[in-house]
């Protein structure tokens, strides 16, 4: 994705600052230069991430120097490499590599971990969420624009640490193993990109920085092409992190469900009801379990819940699972009557009509 153009600005501005040295810092913020085009640069100086050492270095973070326009899938291979997965740059280049437009898009960039059973997450624009997740140990890919005004030359590349006295970056990059960049040039270079960033995690590992909203983008992703296991782990995860989230607690009262773990499913599904009390899909699943852990009366007053809500995508969903539950009803008094139920929670099997009537799955 780089090209002649590409180092050849980045080295232009390596240059100018190595030749002025401090007085290029000193000129930039007297003329109020440096706050308006490396901003968070200049914030850094005097408000410095709390919790976030002065200097660091991930460790275990492979290195693939990049053929030409192959930045996209050297840098994946890169963050994947580091999670112990065998990607190459070859592979990944037949999944993210466009060759009409000699490069890869971030949605392809973002896709692409998904395949290998990865969570990939776009991180907030900033330098203190880089310098976070660099801090948790997580090697941040980042979409650069390396060339001179008017030319643009984008390039993907992955940060692997940072050092505050020196002010330098460091990154696996192009065909540089330990690319060293001051702070205000890397800024320049991915300011343009809107400080674009991604992170990948293993499946039950939740980014540092990640807040609930966009971390439930990237796992409704993950999910459509996610394994039972994978995709228990990493709602169970994402479950503890944010309790009640009512996406987490419908995926993960799945899992269970289906697993035969009922009495599972039905305590994530009451979190998903306590805080979103009007989710339909929460309180039809939640009936449903309740119904099939022999506790009917209480269904229904769940299922009625769901069906006093103005009318939605699920209501032919939540009419069919308050019928199961007043045929299961009418079952078990017409049993008790004939002399053949005992007290407590006697059930008897359910029929046709009952059955193949499993929790909903939220449509993504």
């Amino acid at each position: 994705m780089t090209g002649v153009f590409s180092f050849m600005g980045l080295e232009a501005m390596r240059r100018t600052v190595q030749r002025l040295g401090p007085l290029f810092f000193c000129l930039s913020f007297f003329l109020g230069g440096c706050a308006q085009f490396v901003p968070q640069t200049a914030g850094l100086r005097t408000d410095w991430p709390a919790g976030v050492p002065r200097s660091l270095e991930v460790d275990g973070v492979p290195f693939f120097p990049q053929t030409e326009y192959h930045c996209g899938p050297a840098a994946l291979a890169t963050v994947l490499g580091s999670l112990g997965s065998s990607a190459l740059p070859d592979d990944l280049a037949k999944e993210v590599y466009l060759p009409g437009r000699q490069g890869s898009l971030q949605v392809e960039m973002l896709a692409s971990p998904r395949r290998h059973g990865f969570v990939s997450w776009q991180m907030p624009p900033s330098y203190e969420a880089l310098l976070r997740e660099l801090a948790a140990g997580r090697p941040v890919l980042v979409l650069q624009d390396l060339g001179i005004w008017p030319i643009t030359q984008w390039h993907y590349a992955v940060v692997v640490g940072f050092d505050y006295e020196s002010g330098t970056i460091y990154l696996r990059s192009g065909e540089k193993k330990r690319e060293a960049l001051p702070f205000t040039i890397f800024e320049v270079t991915w300011k343009r990109s809107g400080y674009w960033a991604m992170v990948v995690t293993p499946p039950g590992t939740i980014p540092a920085t990640a807040g609930e909203p966009s971390f439930q983008v990237a796992m409704m992703a993950y999910e459509r092409t996610a394994d039972d296991a994978g995709s228990r782990r990493a709602w169970e995860a994402f479950n503890q992190r944010w309790p009640g989230n009512s996406f987490a607690g419908i995926a993960l009262g799945n899992r269970y469900y289906a697993a035969g773990e009922l009495d599972r499913a039905r305590v994530v599904l009451q979190g998903a009801v306590d805080r979103n009390p009007e989710s339909a899909e929460a309180l039809n699943n939640l009936a449903q379990v309740l119904s099939e852990l022999g506790r009917d009366a209480q269904a229904l007053q769940v299922i009625d819940r769901a069906a006093a809500l103005k009318e939605g995508p699920f209501t032919a969903e939540i009419a069919a699972t308050r019928a199961g539950i007043v045929e299961r009803m009418n079952d078990a008094t017409r049993l008790k009557l004939s002399g053949y139920g005992g007290a407590g929670n006697t059930r008897i099997a359910p029929t046709q009509s009952q059955q193949g009537v499993p929790p909903l799955l939220l449509k993504h």
